[in-house]
């Protein structure tokens, strides 16, 4: 999610659901990206580069996505903007123990959206020391868990995700060097099991965006591989447009390129149907969706039955990620995906029905995902695993998601 109203809205909504690069018949490498037509007016934060070292780093970005199988967002926390907190969004800080306990509950791989933007100077892009320690030690839980963990840039105020466009693409690649050359030199000890992502849902629409966003994530990979050490060799994740599976497979037809090879990712994020895992009211243009799945369509409340992204369009979408990255050597993650939990307006027989809609949904979002090669993680903002009393709230879907990733 990437913006603060959304992520909040989710919050009462989503309580439960939220590269090979170089490789034979991969997406064409983008032309080099060259150097910013303007003097960055931030400093050089690569002041530490080191030679790489391949110690702890063996697997590639293919062998790291076969050891993922199923991932959890603690989200609406370290990214949460506008307080400079990760209280701010109402979620408590993020604990060893919670770690512990979502391993525990069968995840094996944690996503850690991050805001960096508040914390940096405005005039240096130099980003605040305690904050960078915090996310250091957060990771820390996570590789101490044995478990992998994917820091990126989330949403972030938008900089970066809503300014896609030619006008800004100067600027924004000075910032996203600035602020890379920081995190990738602070998190350069830790080993494979620390992914970087470049962007969250980068606002793309068209061709022009898309050479705009390539351009971001031709500066992420050079930004971390210059800071050397564990960094020559880390997998890194670069986003479709928008993180959206159609537009991804229509416009992302370049790759970027990488002194590393095969330790690329690609990522999108499955909201499909929005109806049915967001919108909440019914629309002129179209009804929310209570109702989802073979064997879960309602006989009296047919006007909130879903009439499209069943079972099929997820395979359809996720067969479209494969034969783009996949089967060409570039694993692909979905970053986020859930559905809402609409006990607040049903009950009865209707919530009953649509909670096993939900749990339909995330275990087939889930299941196939896997099936087709593609790494599931799935969206929570604390509706799923309780993060102060380390308890589970909502063991159906636990427990959808867990026979899903089976």
């Amino acid at each position: 999610m990437k913006r603060r109203e959304a992520a909040l809205s989710l919050l009462v909504g989503l309580v439960g659901c939220g590269g090979a690069g170089g490789s034979t018949g991969a997406p064409a490498p983008a032309p080099a990206t060259p150097a910013p037509a303007a003097t960055s007016p931030y400093p050089d934060y690569n002041t530490s580069p080191r030679a790489a070292d391949a110690t702890g780093m063996a697997d590639t970005a293919t062998q790291t996505a076969q050891k993922l199988r199923i991932g959890l967002n603690i989200g609406n926390t370290l990214e949460a903007t506008g307080g400079k907190s990760e209280t701010y969004w109402g979620n408590p800080r993020i604990t060893r123990d919670f770690v512990q306990f979502a391993k525990a509950s069968g995840f094996n791989a944690i996503r850690l959206p991050v805001s960096w933007n508040q914390y940096a100077d405005a005039a240096t892009a130099k980003i605040d020391s305690a904050w960078l320690a915090r996310i250091q030690e957060v990771v820390q839980y996570c590789i101490d868990a044995d478990l992998h963990v994917i820091v990126n840039i989330h949403w972030d105020g938008g900089w970066l995700e809503e300014n896609v466009t030619v006008d800004k693409q100067v600027a924004n690649n000075h910032k996203q060097k600035a602020f890379w050359q920081q995190i990738a030199t602070q998190l350069r000890d830790f080993d494979s099991r620390l992914l970087f992502a470049g962007a969250n849902e980068p606002n793309v629409k068209t061709a022009e965006q898309m050479a705009v966003l390539m351009s971001y994530h031709q500066t992420f990979i050079d930004a971390v591989r210059a800071t050397g050490g564990r960094n020559a060799h880390r997998t890194l994740i670069v986003q479709g447009p928008s993180t959206d599976v159609e537009l991804t497979s229509q416009l992302m037809t370049a790759w970027p390129t990488d002194t590393a090879s095969g330790r690329l990712m690609a990522e999108i994020h499955y909201y499909t149907p929005w109806n049915f895992t967001g919108m909440t009211k019914d629309e002129s243009w179209g009804n929310q969706f209570f109702y989802w799945g073979q064997g879960n369509h309602s006989t009296t409340d047919t006007a909130h039955n879903s009439t499209w992204g069943e079972e099929s369009a997820v395979d359809q979408m996720f067969g479209l990620m494969k034969t783009r990255f996949i089967d060409k050597g570039i694993p692909v993650i979905v970053g986020e995906y859930g559905a809402q939990d609409r006990s607040k307006t049903l009950t009865g027989d209707a919530l009953a029905l649509h909670q096993k809609s939900r749990a339909a949904y995330c275990k087939a979002v889930t299941q196939r995902s896997r099936a087709l090669g593609l790494v599931p993680f799935y969206w929570d903002v604390g509706g799923l695993l309780d993060r102060s009393s380390n308890r589970v709230l909502d063991a159906p879907i636990l427990a959808a998601l867990m026979d899903g990733a089976r």
